[in-house]
């Protein structure tokens, strides 16, 4: 009888585990608040990461296209419940990461009997103003972090941390060409240290058991060019706008084709 706490926890530590391991393989995804609205960005193999919620609200995904696909539907329904039963103004992301993923993702983490989402999620709402912009990441455990500024999806919590301290010695970006290029060059970052996270040494493992930061100094700009080079050859690149100037209903919008073309930086070509 003693023992079973004690199996549980071990499961979850087991459990936990398996999820880092999952991530690490998966493509980061970037959403940063600027004059505009907010951008969000990732980098796809097939399936979309990127999704209309409701009026103002987006969501991003990382790990299994299987699991995104569930919460996203339980997300719609429970968007369009509110909205009906109450009020369009009354769906909003936080009411939506507080009443439905989170607790949906934390019921099935902590079941040992029940496999987890192998899912971590982005929900960004638009404000009318850039500061009355909410943006919340959960993680598979159904723990949540609510920010205004930016909101990242990566594999390591401590990576996440870093992303989040580089982002605080940048100029807040004002226009769409600003924001994108940040958003580009967080992804590159992004995906750098999550690359070099999978190295399963001795010294990489102490870093994790003890919640460190990457070692060492982070990549340079050249480095994180080529990175981004590198995926854009053989991966799609997602981008998607919440554009407070325009109507309510009409926030959501896709960049793509020439437009996304068009905001490619000047230092992007193919790598040869």
């Amino acid at each position: 009888m003693y023992e079973e706490p004690y199996r549980w926890v071990e499961a979850v530590g087991n459990r936990r585990q398996y999820l880092d391991d999952q991530f690490i393989q998966g493509n980061p995804l970037i959403a940063i608040s600027y004059t505009q609205g907010i951008l969000l960005l990732t980098v796809h193999r097939g399936t979309p990461k990127l999704y209309e919620i409701y009026d103002r609200i987006a969501l991003g995904g990382m790990g299994h296209p299987a699991d995104l696909e569930k919460v996203r539907f339980s997300l719609l329904d429970l968007a369009h419940v509110e909205g009906f039963q109450r009020s369009p103004l009354d769906v909003t992301a936080s009411r939506l990461t507080k009443n439905g993923v989170a607790p949906l993702v934390k019921q099935a983490f902590e079941e040992i009997f029940r496999a987890p989402y192998i899912v971590k999620i982005l929900l960004a709402e638009v404000g009318k103003v850039p500061g009355k912009d909410r943006i919340f990441t959960t993680n598979y455990d159904g723990l949540f972090e609510e920010r205004s500024d930016m909101g990242v999806l990566v594999a390591r919590p401590a990576l996440e941390k870093i992303l989040q301290d580089e982002w605080k010695k940048r100029v807040i970006p004002e226009t769409l060409p600003e924001a994108f290029n940040q958003a580009l060059q967080f992804w590159g970052l992004a995906s750098l240290l999550q690359a070099d996270s999978q190295d399963e040494g001795e010294e990489s493992q102490e870093n994790k058991r003890e919640g460190k930061a990457f070692p060492g100094p982070l990549p340079d700009e050249e480095v994180v060019h080529r990175r981004l080079q590198e995926t854009l050859q053989k991966e799609t690149l997602e981008c998607v706008l919440l554009d407070r100037t325009v109507s309510a209903m009409e926030t959501y919008r896709v960049l793509a084709g020439e437009e996304l073309q068009a905001l490619l930086p000047v230092w992007f070509q193919p790598a040869p």
